[in-house]
């Protein structure tokens, strides 16, 4: 940005050169501004010419429709942002400590003078490697956006000079170039509607991002199946489960622990419920115990659990188990000749069998530590010692498993994270949008709504304006209050 801009002043600066460089960009539609890049063209007039002359009287009811959705909106999204509100208030004083882990995305708006940017923190919030869907989403939903309100416009014969798109540091979006002398001569119903039609497109391309995210499984059915279980598509170089009995991309992973996976649903499920629970138990009979086990140095940890393995065994694991005297006794065996073959328990009375004298050993880890038997048939099973986030945030699957061999393993994937970052960044524009606020859609609802309800109740108008100019005011300080709080929330802490 900062070549950008000095390469735009030293042409403005220059008497030979500034005419031609103020042409081209005039010939372009091009504008040049600190961290802003625009373009405007009137190539697709056309288009939306097209579009806003089809069937005049569906596009009437659609946007009549859209019309009562953006009304509504305007009224709901004080509300939620008012409930936001509180709530990272109440997180604020409260400090509590596990709020953050039920963050998935938390979004920082911020609205530059040409138009509405959604922002993320990446790293912080983002993953590096979801930028891509990130700003697609953005462009498309802005693009739906603007496509709402120029078509609405065209409809209810306001002139249309343009379409374009621009880039704000690193965002993303469009608008629409619409004559303003038209848009305040048509009565504020039809203003609502040409206003209310971005909102009303962002909800609609939500809604249908949603159907073709939940309908996907029956979109891909001629060429992938699901419900087999969890396929890995990825395994991070750092992650606890790369190795040579470890997990690899193509792996159908089926359990864990005794918890069936039929899909990333179940794989997440399970991880959740075997974090919460306590460690599971293996039954070993008596004289297999005595084989196995060997004599060895017993002392605490920190946190209290206790160890009874050499600190540099890669295979053995440190058991408890109790006696008859309901004593705890120790044992340092090899963990996957205890685990494989063996029955899952949680206490001595579910190893009773056949009169054959057995124990539930239960490993003894440290707290939030864990050892889970991963299956991924016809591997060898994988066995984990760790937190079972980190297994949860360093592989990554999918439900889908391809027909054939020559099919992608990535492609639902791509569709899937794609949908949900459209129905994410579609319906916070759809809200942001709808808040009375200056400088946003809500501004030009709110002004149009009180004209059309209040007029003749107020007749003087400075004093519709004066309500108008109120309830913005305090709608901006809401957003703002928002987008502030949030900001901290997802940086400072």
């Amino acid at each position: 940005w900062f070549c950008l801009d000095w390469f735009s002043v030293v042409l403005q600066s220059s008497n030979s050169l500034k005419a031609s460089y103020e042409d081209w960009l005039l010939t372009y539609g091009l504008s040049v501004s600190p961290f802003h890049l625009r373009w405007q063209t009137a190539l697709f007039n056309r288009q939306f010419y097209n579009w806003g002359r089809w069937k005049p009287k569906f596009l009437y009811l659609w946007f009549s429709v859209g019309m009562v959705f953006g009304v509504v909106a305007m009224f709901g999204s004080v509300l939620l942002l008012g409930k936001t509100l509180l709530q990272t208030l109440t997180q604020m004083l409260t400090e509590a400590p596990n709020a953050q882990n039920d963050r998935m995305l938390q979004v920082v708006v911020s609205v530059p003078s040409s138009g509405l940017c959604l922002r993320a923190v990446p790293g912080v919030n983002l993953p590096i490697s979801q930028l891509t869907y990130f700003f697609s989403a953005i462009l498309i939903s802005g693009v739906i956006h603007e496509v709402g309100h120029g078509v609405a416009a065209i409809r209810e014969q306001v002139r249309f000079n343009g379409f374009g798109i621009f880039i704000f540091i690193v965002y993303p979006g469009a608008f629409v170039d619409l004559f303003t002398t038209h848009l305040q001569l048509i009565s504020p119903v039809q203003q609502l509607r040409i206003f209310c039609a971005g909102v009303w497109h962002n909800f609609v391309l939500g809604v249908a991002s949603f159907m073709v995210l939940f309908l996907l499984p029956a979109i891909l059915f001629p060429f992938y199946y699901t419900g087999v279980g969890a396929l890995v598509t990825e395994v991070a170089e750092d992650s606890p489960a790369n190795g040579p009995r470890g997990l690899f991309v193509g792996d159908l992973v089926t359990n864990l622990q005794d918890c069936p996976v039929y899909n990333v649903e179940d794989w997440n499920s399970c991880l959740g419920d075997i974090s919460k629970k306590s460690q599971v138990g293996y039954c070993v009979s008596a004289a297999t115990l005595q084989q196995l086990s060997f004599p060895a140095r017993v002392y605490r940890r920190l946190d209290g659990t206790v160890e009874c393995c050499s600190n540099n065994s890669l295979t053995d694991i440190c058991f408890s188990y109790s006696n008859k005297l309901d004593s705890y006794l120790y044992a340092c065996l090899p963990a996957r000749k205890v685990i494989e073959a063996s029955k899952i328990c949680r206490t001595n009375m579910d190893c009773h069998k056949d009169f054959v004298p057995s124990f539930c050993v239960t490993p003894s880890l440290e707290n939030q530590t864990r050892l889970i038997r991963v299956k991924h048939p016809p591997h060898i099973d994988m066995l984990y010692v760790g937190h079972p986030m980190h297994l949860q945030y360093t592989v990554s699957l999918s439900s889908f498993v391809p027909r054939q061999n020559f099919l992608s393993i990535d492609l639902p994937v791509v569709i899937e994270t794609f949908c949900k970052y459209l129905i994410s960044l579609s319906g916070a524009l759809a809200v942001i949008n709808a808040v009375p606020c200056f400088a946003l859609d809500g501004q030009w609802i709110l002004n149009s709504f009180l004209e059309a309800t209040l007029s003749s109740l107020i007749v003087e108008k400075q004093n519709r304006e004066l309500i108008g100019f109120l309830i913005l005011l305090a709608g901006s300080a809401l957003l703002a209050a928002n987008v502030a709080l949030g900001l901290w929330m997802v940086t400072a802490r």
